[in-house]
């Protein structure tokens, strides 16, 4: 790794009822990638609101799913490196995933957010080639925003 430290962000996508997929990173083939931390952030008026469900996955690979298009931006803009990772969010068709893992799941109010960022030496480390996902999943329309920090 090179300490090329990068974040992703969705903007505001509208979720509904069933579970979608707001981001997708994809580590280079022959380098790992750190998930340092993760925020996600709603928009919700009202308090009696049902919790968002908030899924972290990992997979081996992904195919099909319709995405739109996320930020990615360097923390240091003077590192002459690019960014290798392969980036996608605000899926409007769910992609298929190849051996999935969830490894954490949070629920949160759409009326605030959560922000996470792993200790050292427990970031979530993917081997060149594998992914990682954040889905939501609502019980009534939402608009939800997540960003991750994460480092080549």
């Amino acid at each position: 790794m090179s300490a090329l430290n990068f974040q992703v962000a969705t903007g505001e996508s509208s979720f509904t009822s069933t579970a979608k997929t707001a981001i997708t990173l994809v580590a280079p083939s022959n380098q790992r990638v750190k998930v340092k931390g993760l925020e996600v952030f709603g928009q919700g008026t009202s308090n009696t609101d049902t919790p968002v469900k908030v899924e972290l996955m990992t997979f081996a690979s992904i195919s099909g799913g319709t995405a739109g298009t996320v930020t990615t931006s360097k923390q240091d803009g003077d590192m002459q490196e690019t960014i290798q990772s392969t980036v996608a969010g605000n899926y409007s068709a769910e992609p298929t995933y190849t051996s999935s893992v969830t490894v954490r799941v949070w629920n949160v109010h759409p009326q605030t957010g959560i922000a996470v960022y792993f200790p050292l030496h427990d970031e979530i480390l993917l081997k060149g080639g594998t992914g990682f996902a954040v889905r939501l999943t609502t019980n009534q329309n939402e608009t939800m925003s997540v960003n991750l920090i994460c480092e080549e």
